[in-house]
């Protein structure tokens, strides 16, 4: 029988078939947080429960953290309290916890795979929706639920339905411009957000090889905002190089061995998919969000399409953006840029901004948050002169953190406050209550950040 990639995997990790039922999953790697783990313990703390394997999960603090000052307690008591209950629930099981201001610090799903913890072929979960991510190195990862955490600390198995699976293919060579962000936009924006639902997605096709591994973990992040269950990609010579002698990565004789297992991670020739979806890269352009969900997004170039339907959640967005249909979005004025979490907040995206901005000024109408998504990448900016550029431009770098991505924290955009935004949500309130978010890649950003308008950055 031919197999997808995500069949292998799958079959690979089944504990128990039920009857009629749901499979008792293997869980490999499971990472955990501030926000979704305190529950979770105490849960266990009521059974009488130990964690049943402490050494396949890995804690870090990233929601609720300031991006300023880390060096001091953190000041909110809302915030303060979960990070303070995972370092002490961490301590308790025996759990490898990378604290704040610790150099291997950073958001769950960026230090994951920079520190050689996520690898190829693995089942991993964490309590947060954009698990995803990690299906960018050829994984089955997706988020779970507080009570999911809870059985994942107690047994390292999982109760699960095998999802239906969709192959999602892009072929051909992308525009000027044109970055991994702009590519999922464009697939959400042509598809809808509840396209995916019920399904795993896998991404294949010459354009997606010829991705960068961060670039594909841009990809893999944004697979949920399909209402998929995750997504992946196969590994390939790209995801090995990436991995080779990472802190956590097998070596020696371990390393070779783990590659062997690797290679065979591909979908067979003529596996069945339950749906299949085409797209050429050259019809992808620069993409920017105009509504309250990651589907309403268009070319920036574009104007906001017209809605025949009288759609009442279509014209609620609108209303609450402050757009009208037929009207252009370049030129539009903006408040706030964010450049950063677990979908752009890595050393290519900071890469990226800069070659935009560099020789140029900060436009002085906008506030620009620029967060590393870890200590590593906050490292390498400096190691590499990008933090200079920036300065020398008239930014602020700060330090790592979820940040302005879902304003769990102090990074708010304030109230009918327009900002362009490299994260993964446009949500009513998603970045504070009020907020207006227009969802984008890198080098929109870039350029909204030095005009103070939506504009095209192939104008750069």
């Amino acid at each position: 029988m031919k197999k997808t990639i995500f069949d292998k995997i799958w079959d690979s990790h089944i504990v128990k078939e039920i009857a009629d039922g749901p499979s008792v999953l293997y869980i490999d790697r499971h990472y955990i947080h501030e926000v979704t783990s305190p529950q979770a313990f105490t849960g266990l703390e009521n059974r009488g429960l130990e964690v049943f394997r402490p050494n396949q999960t890995f804690a870090t603090c990233d929601h609720n953290v300031p991006t300023i000052n880390q060096h001091l307690p953190i000041s909110d008591p809302t915030s303060r309290h979960p990070v303070e209950k995972l370092a002490e629930n961490t301590k308790k099981h025996g759990i490898t916890y990378f604290p704040l201001g610790d150099k291997r610090n950073g958001v769950v799903h960026i230090i994951g795979p920079e520190l050689g913890l996520t690898t190829c072929g693995m089942t991993i979960v964490c309590g947060d929706s954009h698990t995803s991510t990690h299906g960018a190195f050829g994984n089955i990862a997706f988020g779970v639920g507080t009570s999911e955490v809870e059985m994942v600390l107690a047994t390292q198995s999982l109760l699960q339905t095998k999802p239906k699976q969709m192959l999602i293919k892009v072929d051909g060579d992308l525009g000027k411009g044109v970055c991994a962000k702009d590519i999922i936009l464009y697939i959400i924006s042509k598809l809808g957000t509840s396209a995916g639902t019920g399904h795993f997605l896998e991404f294949a096709g010459s354009t997606i090889q010829s991705l960068s591994m961060e670039e594909r973990m841009t990809i893999c992040n944004m697979s949920i905002e399909m209402g998929a269950k995750g997504g992946l990609i196969a590994p390939d010579k790209i995801t090995y190089k990436y991995l080779k002698e990472r802190v956590y990565a097998p070596i020696g004789e371990a390393w070779e061995k783990s590659v062997q297992y690797w290679e065979t991670l591909k979908s067979d020739v003529g596996a069945d998919y339950d749906a299949v979806y085409q797209f050429k890269a050259e019809d992808i352009e620069p993409m920017i969000t105009y509504g309250t969900n990651p589907g309403m997004g268009m070319a920036v170039t574009d104007r906001i399409p017209e809605d025949s339907n009288d759609n009442l959640s279509f014209i609620k967005a609108l209303d609450y953006m402050g757009f009208t249909s037929g009207e252009e979005i370049l030129g539009k004025k903006i408040d706030y840029v964010f450049l950063g979490s677990c979908t752009n907040g890595r050393i290519e995206d900071f890469r990226a901004f800069a070659s935009i901005v560099k020789g140029r000024r900060k436009h002085p109408d906008v506030t620009v948050w620029l967060v590393p998504g870890s200590k590593q990448v906050e490292s390498q900016l400096e190691k590499e002169g990008i933090g200079d550029i920036l300065r020398t431009t008239g930014f602020e770098i700060r330090q790592p953190g979820c940040s302005a991505c879902l304003a769990m924290n102090e990074d708010k955009i304030p109230s009918g406050k327009y900002c362009v935004s490299t994260s993964n949500r446009n949500f009513e309130g998603r970045q504070g209550p009020g907020a207006r978010t227009l969802l984008a890649g890198p080098l929109v950003a870039a350029a909204a950040a030095i005009n103070g308008v939506i504009t095209d950055p192939r104008e750069y």
